[in-house]
């Protein structure tokens, strides 16, 4: 029951074809101290930190509610000091990181003793599919599918010079909203262009090669039915494969676009690229991140 930490990356999942099965863990933590009280308590800082310090309405403290009584545990109340740096809502994994920080909790302070693996499988079940949290949890680039009750990932460590410029609206999106914007079914064309762009994506990741990086990353199965709602995204696209940009893509179900770029350097002028092409596009928001690496 002594003082428990946690540091949990951003993720940026989809990659433009990996719908539900790629995510990239990016270098923008949520910090988490968390030790017993007499009361739940949370201080936060950093992004949304009043969001992050509320204690009703609060995922985190839902989550380790909920996962703690459905498991027969007693609720030990927690002082929680939170330290935020990944955007809300805005497609870059913020809801997989609290529910992996609310179930190692309650895994810690409600002796659950569940292994790293079990905490993952529960994190994909609440989130409805495995990318982010696994991403989050593994860190690197990852593949990652559910089977049973288990999820089967596999981390690939990315080049350590590229970089991740996210680019976000000034507005944040809902999950549940952006996959209403999809349709029930796909002709076997476009699911046939998303398996060979995610197979290729994969192996560029695996062989550090940027160069196919544009054509791996292009999607026919999501971002086409949510470029209305992220008005960022047909402004962006084509910058990839240009100035060191290697790809271009929603980050997530949006509404943030992820320019990967191969160098500091090319994150720069990623950014004074995208500033021109979205000029009058009202106010936008840059964060030029690095790659976490494989946790």
């Amino acid at each position: 029951m002594n003082e428990f930490h946690l540091r949990l990356p951003a993720t940026s999942a989809n990659l433009g074809p990996g719908f539900d099965a790629l995510a990239l863990a990016l270098k923008l933590y949520l910090y988490v101290d968390a030790e017993p009280a007499s009361r739940m308590t949370v201080e936060a800082t950093g992004r949304s930190a009043d969001i992050c310090s509320a204690t009703e309405n609060n995922l985190l403290i839902e989550t380790y509610r909920e996962i703690l009584a459905a498991h027969g545990r007693e609720l030990i109340p927690l002082q929680l000091n939170v330290q935020n740096e990944i955007p809300l809502g805005m497609g870059c994994g913020s809801s997989a990181a609290v529910r992996l920080a609310a179930l190692a909790l309650a895994s810690h302070f409600g002796d659950l003793d569940w292994s790293r693996d079990r905490i993952l499988a529960e994190a994909a079940r609440l989130e409805g599919h495995p990318d982010n949290a696994a991403a989050c949890w593994l860190g690197g680039l990852v593949a990652s599918a559910v089977e049973g009750d288990r999820v089967r990932a596999v981390s690939i460590a990315p080049p350590a010079l590229w970089r991740a410029v996210i680019v976000m609206p000034d507005q944040p999106m809902a999950t549940s909203a952006s996959r209403g914007m999809l349709p029930e079914s796909y002709t076997r064309k476009d699911v046939v262009a998303n398996l060979q762009r995610v197979a290729l994506l994969t192996a560029a990741f695996a062989a550090q090669n940027a160069d196919v990086m544009a054509t791996a990353m292009a999607d026919r199965l999501h971002q086409p039915f949510r470029a209305d709602a992220c008005p960022l995204l047909p402004r962006l696209l084509p910058l990839a494969g240009n100035d060191g940009i290697a790809g271009v893509a929603l980050s997530g179900a949006g509404p943030a676009v992820l320019l990967l770029t191969v160098s500091e350097e090319a994150a720069l002028v990623a950014r004074n690229l995208a500033a021109r092409r979205l000029d009058g596009l009202g106010k936008v928001e840059f964060l030029t991140c690095e790659l976490e690496n494989t946790l």
